[in-house]
């Protein structure tokens, strides 16, 4: 069989118009090549769908027969196919992104509801997660691209580094440091250091690149919003990454950098490598590769 929804339209057009003629204008065909698509579904069917007469065209009754079937399949093609052209117009779809709460509590949200500004027919879906379950959630499908530092293992995946993370000393607003410009590490022997829980990537990225100098840890905690109270209150210093700084402009908090250039953590645009980005993933990472490159969220296409 072969058989095209050209054969379907023919036959829809000539069952509505009963007239060739204006059948095939509907179709933007010739008369000619109308009646070859009409005659060609005949003999694929084996069957007669039409009497012709020199005056009226009626569907037979195995047409009688087929026409609710062939309006029905010819429906559901064009509704699949304009619903395929929304996607791929980024008038439809759904985007769901991993990310570090660094990000997800930072720069995501502003840029989200720019996204949505441009794209109001997609969908949003965010995770919060740390490194370890960002990668997970894109492993497992469940997300189309995480935002994370590089994981070890990452044959199955596509790598892209996004933006580079440094770090910076937080202190309360009244300790010594917060007299100085520049911190470099031998100043943070000795302190009350509050740290992240050893499953961050801050707290890993930490420990690499201060060894073999050992922090003095009065607490260790997961979250930064937990560091950011626990600083504030006197109880310690800590040491964070630039894109986790929103959560420590408060009162009572300096910050400073930290001269330590092996200190720095690449966040990256992770997928899988063997599954290709769908329109509105792709338009998402479009507006995140522009906003990270100092730019403006691209126009909508």
């Amino acid at each position: 069989m072969n058989l095209s929804v050209k054969h379907l339209r023919a036959f829809v057009a000539l069952a509505t118009y009963r007239n060739f003629t204006r059948a095939a204008r509907a179709c933007h065909l010739s008369q000619s090549a109308f009646s070859a698509l009409v005659q060609t579904l005949e003999e694929q069917a084996g069957s007669r769908l039409f009497e012709r007469t020199t005056r009226h065209v009626e569907l037979s009754s195995d047409g009688v027969r087929f026409e609710q079937t062939a309006r029905r399949l010819l429906a559901d093609f064009e509704t699949a196919f304009e619903d395929l052209r929304a996607h791929a117009e980024r008038r439809k779809g759904r985007v769901s992104i991993a990310a570090l709460p660094s990000l997800a509590g930072g720069d995501l949200p502003p840029l989200l509801a720019q996204f949505r500004a441009l794209y109001p027919g997609i969908a949003l879906e965010l995770f919060d997660q740390l490194a370890d379950g960002c990668i997970e959630l894109v492993r497992q499908g469940r997300a189309d691209f995480a935002l994370a530092p590089a994981p070890a293992q990452d044959e199955d995946l596509r790598v892209e580094p996004l933006v580079r993370d440094t770090f910076h000393l937080v202190c309360p607003a009244d300790h010594a440091l917060a007299r100085k410009r520049r911190i470099t590490p031998q100043m943070l022997a000795g302190l009350p250091f509050i740290q992240l829980s050893r499953t961050t990537s801050v707290r890993q990225h930490l420990d690499a690149a201060l060894h073999p100098l050992r922090l003095t840890s009065v607490m260790e905690v997961e979250h930064l919003a937990t560091v950011a109270a626990l600083v504030q209150a006197g109880l310690g210093v800590s040491a964070v990454p630039s894109l986790a700084l929103f959560q420590f402009r408060r009162e009572g908090l300096a910050i400073r950098p930290l001269q330590l250039p092996s200190l720095v953590r690449d966040i990256c645009l992770v997928r899988l490598k063997d599954r290709g980005d769908s329109a509105a993933a792709a338009a998402m990472i479009d507006c995140l590769q522009a906003f990270y490159r100092g730019g403006k969220p691209p126009a909508r296409r």
